[in-house]
């Protein structure tokens, strides 16, 4: 017995040890949290300093202000996504800070849709202009890394380390044998031949239709890439084709012999050479300043038409920059999703603050909902009336996010950017015999009338709810097609010639008439103060994030969702997102046919 209590009272004391140390730890965390968020302290830029460009996080239009959203408590990582927008800003305000002499950019694994990276390479295309010197160095290239990094003057790769360059594909999963098997019927109803955001539940392939807009998407992707990458590098479009159709870049000493890099040096030899341009000596450090840091130093440039910068900082004229981005739902925005009500809120408020002379819309979106499209597509209309409105669209901006684009004044893509998809769909899952085969669940009913029981998952559409529904969607897409060629000055026939769901690059938007210029945000931004017909601005960014410590409190007294052992399904997460959010949906949908990843 007296063995007993030993063990039982070692046990407990351990496990209190376990939750003093815990408790210690997380406030650490937290302190150390708290006091990086009220540092506003700016840092000391030193004469010949380097601008360390370190994209190791995710790259996001709007990312969250809550710190404890991005902590990985397994690893206790700061996983805190980095601001496009921060990131185009401090390379601008680098090109013409005398302290600043070049830019090390160490890209270990880009987190980027393709066209935020193709903003920041124009960026850093803009930043050469000022003679300053960009290198590059990676101890493995992909291909959107090294499509970055080919802007550099001096490009380096490890002598170990790899390099991808093949090309661009798109692959799909299709959940149509699943399905069957758990006996789980898709009914689908849609309008567009290209709306092929339902193929993965009806098929088991794509279909022609489909094959045929994913090969011009990703083709006309490829075409700009190649392009750009062959101004940079000095390399043929044809041998670069080549080169990817053979898969010649096998070793780093093949990305060097076939012009793709320089040469291959490790990192600390590669520091040396950034001594060697700034003129320090060997045996002095390198005086870097990271992104983050750099973020905090004023930008003390003429920025505008003012006679002094103090102007520009004092300047009552705003330009609203508004971030619409992900799936479309209405209510509220959250956990990725573009609610309705939050942008219809941040859009009023922009529109009613007489001090916001025009309003920016970055839209970064597959589409989702057509009812809540249409609530945030009146309230782009209604601003519309009282100054202008520019959209930029970032990596997506297509079907729901086209629809609530096509009313602005203006709008801006990238070669990259995916858009387009004027179609809708609407899906409804038929799980009545799963529930009897596999759990033995019998469905009964009785209603007043014949179709009392309403739109249910629990048996098979009939033949006059199908029509009905049908007939809906033929109104939500003349709706659609009708608002696109309001906004956009073509004719509904015009409209539906490009529409029936298909989907475009921004190029190819372009050249049909679904935008109005190449550019990203910061031209949209260039473009609405112009508009404006003002010369001195400050940007503000809405919607307005609530206070990370407000929230913390509000998720503790709620459900908090802490990630302690990081997503458990990998790479077929984003098809279980998708999944999930299908069988989820309500109402008719204008969505993207899929999630494209470029790799």
């Amino acid at each position: 017995m007296k063995q007993f209590f030993k063990f039982m009272f070692a046990s407990m004391f351990g496990v209190i040890l376990s939750f003093i140390v815990a408790a210690l730890i997380f406030s650490s965390i937290i302190g150390s949290i708290i006091s990086s968020a009220q540092s506003e302290k700016q840092p000391t830029v030193f004469d010949n300093s380097i601008l360390h460009i370190q994209l190791e996080n995710a790259i996001q239009d709007q990312p969250s202000n809550n710190p404890f959203e991005n902590i990985d408590f397994s690893t206790f990582e700061n996983k805190t996504p980095l601001s496009l927008k921060n990131i185009l800003d401090n390379i601008s305000k680098a090109k013409n800070d005398d302290k600043i002499k070049g830019i090390y950019m160490d890209v270990p694994y880009l987190q980027a849709n393709m066209a935020s990276i193709k903003e920041i390479r124009n960026a850093l295309l803009d930043f050469k202009e000022s003679g300053k010197f960009i290198v590059s160095y990676a101890e493995n290239f992909g291909q959107g890394e090294y499509y970055l990094s080919s802007v550099a003057d001096e490009v380096y790769l490890n002598p170990a380390g790899e390099m991808t360059f093949k090309g661009l594909g798109a692959q799909l999963m299709f959940f149509k044998d699943a399905l069957s098997r758990l006996e789980i019927e898709m009914q689908v109803i849609r309008h567009g031949k290209f709306k092929s955001a339902i193929e993965p539940f009806i098929r088991e392939d794509m279909s022609e239709a489909n094959k045929e807009q994913m090969n011009s998407l990703i083709y006309s992707i490829w075409n700009d890439m190649s392009e750009n990458i062959s101004k940079s590098r000095n390399i043929e479009v044809a041998k670069l084709n080549e080169i990817a159709n053979n898969l010649l870049i096998r070793t780093a000493k093949d990305a060097v012999s076939l012009g793709f890099v320089d040469a291959v040096k490790y990192e600390d030899e590669v520091l040396e050479i950034l001594k060697e341009k700034v003129g320090v000596e060997s045996e002095e450090k390198l005086k870097f300043i990271g992104i983050n840091k750099y973020k905090k130093v004023k930008n003390l440039t003429e920025l505008t038409d003012s006679e002094t910068p103090s102007e520009y900082y004092k300047s009552k004229n705003k330009i609203a920059v508004i971030y619409a981005e992900g799936e479309i739902v209405s209510g509220d925005s959250k956990d990725g999703q573009m609610g309705s009500n939050t942008i219809v809120k941040a859009i009023k408020k922009a529109r009613k603050d007489d001090k916001i002379k025009a309003i920016v819309l970055r839209v970064n979106s597959p589409g989702g909902s057509a009812l809540a499209s249409d609530v945030m597509w009146r309230e782009v209309v209604l601003a519309k009336e009282v100054k202008p409105v520019v959209v930029s669209m970032g990596g997506v901006a297509a079907s729901g996010g086209y629809y609530i684009s096509c009313a602005a004044n203006k709008i801006f893509a990238e070669e990259s950017t995916i858009t387009g998809s004027i179609g809708v769909f609407g899906l409804i899952p038929n799980v009545e015999g799963m529930l009897k085969s596999k759990i033995g669940i019998d469905i009964d009913r009785v209603g007043t009338n014949d179709y009392a029981d309403g739109l249910t998952i629990l048996r098979p559409m009939k033949n006059k709810e199908r029509e009905a529904i049908q007939e809906m969607i033929e109104d939500v897409y003349g709706d659609f097609t009708q608002k696109v060629a309001d906004g956009r000055g073509m004719t509904q026939a015009e409209v539906d010639s490009v529409g029936q769901g298909r989907v475009w690059s921004g190029i190819s938007a372009l050249k049909i008439g679904l935008v109005d210029e190449i550019g990203g945000l910061n031209a949209a931004i260039a473009e609405a103060v112009s508009l404006a017909d003002i010369k001195d601005y400050k940007v503000t960014e809405l919607p307005e994030q609530e206070d990370p410590f407000e929230k913390l409190i509000k998720d503790l007294t709620n459900e908090v969702r802490i990630n302690i052992f990081g997503t458990e399904f990998g790479m077929a997460e984003k098809y279980y997102s998708n999944l999930k959010n299908v069988l989820n949906s309500k109402g008719i949908y204008t969505r993207l046919p899929v999630d494209i990843i470029i790799e």
